[in-house]
């Protein structure tokens, strides 16, 4: 029996260990001598890129119903260590217990996490990062009715103009107009996004620019840009360049790395820390290991590096779990190659802009792009549940097209 490790349990995660199942199948006979294991710490596929919504706490789906179905041997515990010369994992359980798991080929798929604050007071911040964080806003956003009537009560202060910034303050907007609305305050609503850029959304590029500056003023959402939080406290933020705007909420969104689980192995790594990996996501000069979703700097296309997002991460485990399974099998690798590049980015009450390419040429807006964003999140980063049959045909497909 050969022994296939999967790190992580969110989207690269899941599809690198329904990938590999699917390769060992189609392998028939010689398939059967593979064996899957994915190790996670939460018993849930977080659907992350919907935390930024309402109610995020049923932004989940019980890996039991992904993985059960398809024989893939579910371990509940949080990675401590990787030895790639002894191709051992140690893990503590969730009662903690040491554990120790083999491996013949490794797939890491951990994730990435946002960069934390240093600034003093950034213990008051909040982010939609995790299940758990968000929840946390969520709660925070449904009791400000409670809070006494003050000058920062409805006003929130989002740090980062890029992709989840964009997103959570035009969200925020009209979460707060109908929690202040219902309250007899909606006058007091008031959003103000920061950024150290002199523009919004620096890493969307020109092509949206206009729309999406068109779009804050039409929702009178203030920017401070060339700045940044220089501290914080319950009821009051400090700017950088000395302005103190009274708020309740501070939204952190502000930068991503790659899970720290990529420092133990001995690959090289971009400044993200993601681990360079070949154009069959393999790392390189770490015979057996696999990387996939954001973990992983592979070649999207000439000249473009894959993003730290779900639009990457289906492909990426998918095409990590076919080779590593063809690897352990001695068959052809398939070489990484996912869908065009697009982008479709929430605007809250202003609906959607959907883009094309890595200009990011504007296609769609409004309520036409709204459609598009409301059918990727409620429908196609869903796995499907239950069926074995489904999820490995969706394993098979191998680009979001």
């Amino acid at each position: 029996m050969k022994d296939i490790l999967v790190i992580g349990g969110g989207f690269a995660g899941v599809w690198s260990a329904a990938g590999a199942v699917r390769a060992a199948r189609a392998a028939g006979e010689a398939g059967e001598d593979l064996r899957v294991t994915l190790i996670s710490g939460g018993d849930d596929l977080v659907i992350r890129p919907r935390l930024y919504e309402d109610d995020p706490g049923a932004m989940r789906v019980p890996l039991d119903r992904v993985l059960g179905p398809i024989g893939v041997r579910r371990v509940a515990g949080t990675v401590t260590g990787i030895d790639t010369h002894t191709r051992t994992v140690r893990a503590v359980g969730r009662a903690g217990e040491e554990q120790e798991l083999s491996y013949d080929a490794l797939v890491l798929a951990s994730g990435s996490r946002l960069v934390v604050p240093g600034f003093p007071g950034a213990r008051h911040v909040f982010d939609v990062d995790t299940l758990t964080s968000a929840t946390a806003l969520h709660h925070h956003l449904r009791r400000l009715p409670r809070h006494p009537a003050s000058a920062g009560r409805y006003t929130a202060v989002v740090v980062g103009a890029g992709f989840t910034g964009l997103e959570v303050a035009t969200e925020l907007c009209g979460r707060l107009r109908a929690l202040a609305g219902a309250a007899g305050a909606g006058e007091e609503v008031r959003i103000v996004l920061v950024d150290r850029s002199d523009v919004i959304g620096p890493e969307l590029g020109e092509g949206p620019r206009p729309h999406l500056d068109g779009v804050l003023d039409e929702l009178k959402i203030e920017r401070r840009l060339g700045r940044t939080v220089a501290s914080a406290t319950p009821t009051e933020v400090t700017l950088s360049d000395g302005e103190v705007i009274p708020t309740a909420t501070v939204v952190w969104t502000a930068g991503v790395t790659a899970s720290p689980l990529t420092a133990q192995i001995p690959g090289e790594r971009d400044r993200l820390g993601r681990l360079t990996v070949d154009a069959y996501l393999r790392v390189a000069g770490v015979p057996g290991v696999y990387a996939a979703g954001d973990t992983a700097a592979a070649l999207a296309e000439e000249g473009h590096r894959t993003v730290q997002s779900c639009q990457h991460a289906h492909p990426l485990g998918k095409f990590a779990g076919h080779n590593v399974a063809a690897d352990l099998l001695g068959h052809d690798p398939l070489p990484f190659a996912p869908a065009p590049y697009i982008t479709c980015l929430d605007l809250g009450p202003a609906g959607a802009v959907t883009t094309e390419g890595w200009e990011r040429t504007v296609t769609k807006t409004r309520r036409e792009a709204k459609a598009v964003k409301q059918l990727i999140n409620t429908t196609y980063i869903y796995p499907p549940l239950d069926d074995p049959d489904q999820i490995l045909a969706e394993a098979g497909r191998f680009t979001n097209g």
